[in-house]
């Protein structure tokens, strides 16, 4: 088919079905009605020839028609996106990370200064959140995620194991040296609602049994401020007490234990030049995760 006679409108339509799963989704995306998504896909499938979906209109199944031709469509309109972007603002550098929360503010953040200072250009700006991650249908350029994968829609760059281990404050502890999980056993056990099953799955795993007094936190970061106060005694990921280790704000009396999770990087099947810059500059942060 010649570029003069593209149906784009259709094709816009088709692609943002196809990506979407429903048309009206696509429908909200492109500002039109239902209706008229409808009739733009039915119109291309009479020019195309083919048939396009399966199924009654509130369970669309593409065919294999269309999910051979709807990749190479993204991927055009997503060219044109950037192409429009660059002109209307040439000196706009925005790297949109989703990254969780806690990981965020006590891991990243006190090292974006070092990427800050390197490309003063590409300005990184962070979203708190851990859901799943669909680049085709979210405005991310890269998601930071902790789990045992595998990952769909997206490729995944591992950072680091996932190790965990009881922490608590040095002010905690009057005798020295702690020798045996008996002599914290009547300290209070803290705990999360992020990670419930923490201290079972670590107590099971050294053969300790779960004292039952303790707290329980709303969030992962208020555990780890309770922790370091001198509240009691949590399990936390060694990434994330790695600074209050180092500064003597906290310590690891029985050091860390792989969970079976890993912490990644999450990037779309073709990242931009900017998203690669950027994870080459968090690969080696990540290498050198127990320094500064």
């Amino acid at each position: 088919m010649k570029r003069g006679t593209l149906p784009l409108n259709a094709l816009r339509a088709f692609e943002a079905t196809v990506r979407h799963g429903q048309m009206k989704l696509a429908a909200d995306e492109l500002g039109v009605t239902y209706g008229a998504i409808s009739r733009q896909v039915r119109g291309l499938e009479d020019v195309l020839g083919v048939q396009l979906f399966d199924g009654p209109r509130n369970k669309l199944v593409p065919t294999q028609a269309a999910l051979d031709l709807q990749p190479a469509l993204q991927t055009a309109f997503d060219g044109i996106e950037q192409a429009l972007d660059q002109v209307v603002n040439p000196a706009r550098r925005v790297l949109d990370v989703s990254c969780l929360s806690t990981f965020s503010m006590r891991w990243l953040i006190p090292r974006l200064f070092d990427f800050q200072e390197r490309h003063q250009d590409i300005e990184v700006r962070l979203t708190a959140d851990d859901g799943p991650v669909d680049f085709t249908r979210q405005r991310h350029d890269l998601a930071i995620r902790v789990g045992a994968g595998p990952w769909d829609n997206a490729q995944a760059m591992t950072l680091f194991e996932d190790r965990v281990g009881p922490v608590l404050s040095p002010d905690l502890i009057k005798s020295g040296a702690i020798k045996s999980w008996e002599e914290l056993s009547d300290l209070p056990v803290l705990h999360t609602k992020t990670r419930q099953a923490a201290w079972l799955d670590w107590c099971a795993a050294n053969d300790h049994m779960l004292p039952s007094r303790g707290r329980e936190f709303e969030h992962f970061y208020f555990l780890l401020e309770a922790a370091t106060a001198g509240l009691g005694v949590a399990i936390a990921p060694e990434v994330l007490v790695s600074d209050d280790l180092r500064a003597g704000r906290l310590i690891a009396p029985f050091g860390f234990q792989p969970s079976g999770q890993v912490y990644v990087c999450l990037h779309p099947d073709q990242p931009s030049k900017d998203v690669i810059i950027f994870l080459e500059w968090l690969s080696d942060s990540a290498k050198d995760r127990l320094k500064v």
